[in-house]
Order: C-alpha cells, then sequence, then structure tokens
C-alpha cells in the first residue's frame, strides 16, 4: 500500500472541469464523479501496480460509469497523478507530465 499521492496541476485542472461539467448536467452527478475518482484513487493506493501500463512507467485505472481514467506513475513510495483523462480525447495528450 502507498499512502501519498499527487497531482499534477493540470490534471487537478481536469478533475474540477468534469466534475463542473457533470454537476451542470444533472445535480448530484459532479459529487458522484469525484467519488469515483476518489474511489479508483484509493484502489490504486492499495495495489499500484494492479493497473496496466500503457506508455513506459504509465499506467491506466478506468473509472466506473464515466469514460475517465486515471493516468499514473509510481514514483518512489508514491504516487503521481498525471491526467485525470477524457476517453474521447485524443490519445496520449498528457505524454509529457511528470
Amino acid at each position: 500500500m502507498i499512502s501519498s499521492a499527487s497531482i499534477h496541476e493540470i490534471a487537478d485542472i481536469e478533475l474540477k472541469e468534469a466534475a463542473k461539467y457533470y454537476e451542470s448536467k444533472v445535480s448530484g452527478l459532479g459529487f458522484a464523479f469525484l467519488d469515483e475518482v476518489e474511489r479508483v484513487v484509493d484502489l490504486i493506493r492499495n495495489n499500484p501496480e494492479s493497473a496496466p501500463r500503457i506508455f513506459k512507467v504509465v499506467r491506466r485505472k478506468l473509472l466506473r460509469g464515466f469514460p475517465y481514467s486515471v493516468m499514473y506513475s509510481i514514483v518512489d513510495d508514491s504516487i503521481r497523478i498525471l491526467a485525470i483523462a477524457n476517453q474521447k480525447r485524443r490519445p496520449f495528450y498528457w505524454r509529457d507530465r511528470q
């Protein structure tokens, strides 16, 4: 289990924008999105190597019920979240983030 996680500043913006978008569509859906991201990050912390590598050291964990993935890498004893990636966006747009 890994206790610490950090989020890239652009990934944080992606997270907030997606939550705002969902909340604007249906009241409470933005909070459901945030809850699902939190659930996935907890899964990643508990078993960081369970998600497949998709680009060098970057791994992808899919969200349930939303067309998003948490893109992350394991750095020493911590998780670095690189993107909250919409599956319909251009693939690998986040690959230069660290």
